[in-house]
């Protein structure tokens, strides 16, 4: 009886840590964002720095050579990337008509199809509707993409990743050590070993999902911003950066891409090869995606299914936004490893066996 209470008591101050925790990051969510941006990276960072202890360099020195290895890397590429997009942004808003017009001479059979079926139509207003609709609708996308890149997008979510995520990334990795040597401290002793095994699973599902993600997402949103870019479809750049973006949102980033691509390829293009070019593009990346990178990069025993990443990023959307988005992931690991070690314990327990 003794035993029971004591892991009643357990399970009650378990609960009750784990709903102020969640209430906690719920009431800071405003401004937890460049924090946890920190911890991210981080985390992806840190085997690289270590690798430079081990040969070496003290953790300090280390960090500071892999932050600017970093920046030296990543700020002229997104420089070159923002510059490609505003041009094609730019040379996009101002030829918008003459697609539209286009769009609506390939689809004028259709029209005419519909009105000798429905007499009632009136295929002079239908053009008007979607000339008008549409120039206006793509006029307004661009424009706000184009405010985006070239002025608000630097100052996202205002100063405060720029200024404070560096910050908190350079001590998240100089400290790493300290603060899981911290942690380990103060597990339970009767449940360290426990525990220590659930973490090591975690961090092994964490470092192949988003890690090896990460990496899927770059080279695939290079294949097809390059792949675009050569068939010539306006905005091709933007479109297969998007595209590779969000394909860790399993099938999204793909379907997406392919279906945005497409009706701008219908409208820029009187040829068929072309539009048959920008569907080469995507069968590709697809197969190259689901026969090499995702198996090689990502790994096939991750514990994390699509159907379950994609309900963790839709719920952490809507509950916490931005932040919602950027934590899905790693939340969702940690409850896929603890379902999987409580199933594993039921399995053990009287409750199991002796039915």
């Amino acid at each position: 009886m003794t035993e029971i209470k004591k892991a009643n008591r357990n399970w009650v101050f378990w609960l009750t840590l784990f709903v102020l925790f969640c209430a906690s990051v719920y009431i800071l969510r405003s401004v937890l964002l460049p924090f946890v941006a920190g911890i991210i990276i981080g985390y992806l960072l840190d085997p690289l720095t270590s690798k430079f202890t081990k040969l070496g360099l003290n953790r300090t020195l280390a960090t500071f050579l892999v932050l600017f290895l970093v920046i030296i890397t990543l700020v002229p590429a997104l420089i070159i990337l923002f510059g490609v997009i505003d041009e094609q942004l730019g040379r996009f808003i101002a030829v918008v008509p003459q697609y539209i017009g286009s769009l609506i001479k390939k689809i004028e059979p259709l029209i005419i199809e519909l009105q000798d079926r429905f007499p009632n139509l009136e295929p002079d207003k239908i053009k008007d509707y979607l000339r008008n609709n549409a120039t206006n609708g793509l006029k307004l996308v661009g424009s706000v993409f184009r405010s985006v890149i070239t002025g608000g997008f630097a100052f996202f979510n205002l100063l405060s990743l720029l200024l404070i995520t560096p910050v908190v990334t350079f001590y998240m990795l100089r400290d790493w050590d300290k603060f899981i040597a911290k942690v380990d401290s103060l597990l339970p002793r009767s449940s360290k070993a426990s525990i220590r095994q659930q973490a090591r699973e975690i961090d092994r599902t964490l470092s192949g999902f988003i890690r090896g993600q990460f990496s899927v997402c770059v080279l695939l949103g290079t294949y097809y911003s390059l792949g675009l870019y050569f068939v010539g479809l306006e905005l091709g750049v933007l479109v297969g950066f998007i595209a590779g973006l969000i394909s860790f949102i399993p099938y999204v980033g793909s379907i997406v891409g392919f279906v945005v691509s497409l009706g701008i390829a219908f409208a820029q293009f009187d040829s068929l090869m072309p539009i048959i070019q920008v569907v080469i593009v995507f069968i590709t990346g697809q197969f190259l995606e689901g026969n090499f990178l995702t198996p090689k990069l990502v790994g096939e025993n991750v514990g994390l299914h699509p159907v379950w990443v994609m309900f963790a990023l839709l719920a952490g959307g809507v509950l916490l936004g931005f932040l919602g988005l950027m934590i899905a992931v790693p939340v969702a690991a940690i409850i896929g490893v603890l379902i999987r070690h409580a199933i594993e314990n039921y399995k053990k327990s009287s409750l199991y066996l002796d039915n």
